[in-house]
């Protein structure tokens, strides 16, 4: 969390290897960033990681079904198995009824409940999530939130979110405050709403 300008994009493209730090050491699976080729980071992001953005990032002339097979394209699957994935991944987030739909005929939340189900078609560990519900109603951004907290309580996912909206990040675990590019307070909530302030 954090206003405008304070880095939480800015770490959240670092984490997810879109951007390099000028300085520090970043490292995934025990190995360093600077370890990686571009190619060996690509294909991370691909396999590893899954993102959410704000503003969706669909393609507006294609169906649901083709926006979520897209990551899937520089996978090594057959045809038939890449459209049963993708298919697997648009009902996890009950959108089934719109699977033929162009993402351009959708609402905000549907178009964000595709992005999600793209997000997750490669299995990821991670997902990164950028404003999730920044442009979604309060009662269309809690569905979207109820989705995030099923995939990271019951498929054991975890979810980087950012937001600026407290009634968001009441969702979390642990939230991370930041203030002109660095942390001023993190915490973590765990059960029966309990703090324990990491940093202050």
């Amino acid at each position: 969390m954090g206003p405008s300008g304070s880095g939480k994009s800015t770490l959240l493209h670092i984490l997810g290897f879109l951007d390099r730090p000028t300085k520090g050491n970043l490292k995934f699976s025990q190995t360093s960033q600077d370890d990686y080729s571009e190619l060996d980071l690509a294909k991370i992001r691909n396999s590893e990681m899954g993102f959410v953005f704000q503003m969706f990032n669909l393609l507006p002339r294609a169906s649901v079904l083709e926006n979520v097979k897209l990551p899937l394209t520089y996978r090594e699957i057959i045809e038939p198995r890449k459209t049963e994935i993708a298919k697997l991944a648009i009902k996890s987030v009950d959108l089934t009824y719109r699977i033929e739909n162009l993402s351009n005929e959708l609402s905000g939340g549907e178009k964000q409940r595709v992005a999600i189900a793209r997000a997750l078609v490669n299995n990821p560990k991670i997902i990164f999530a950028d404003e999730p519900t920044g442009n979604l109603d309060s009662k269309t951004g809690k569905v979207i939130m109820e989705i995030l907290r099923r995939l990271n309580e019951e498929e054991k996912k975890t979810i980087i979110l950012i937001t600026h909206e407290a009634r968001t990040a009441s969702h979390a675990k642990r939230v991370i405050k930041m203030l002109d590019g660095k942390i001023e307070e993190d915490v973590f909530i765990g059960r029966n709403n309990y703090k324990d302030k990491y940093l202050k």
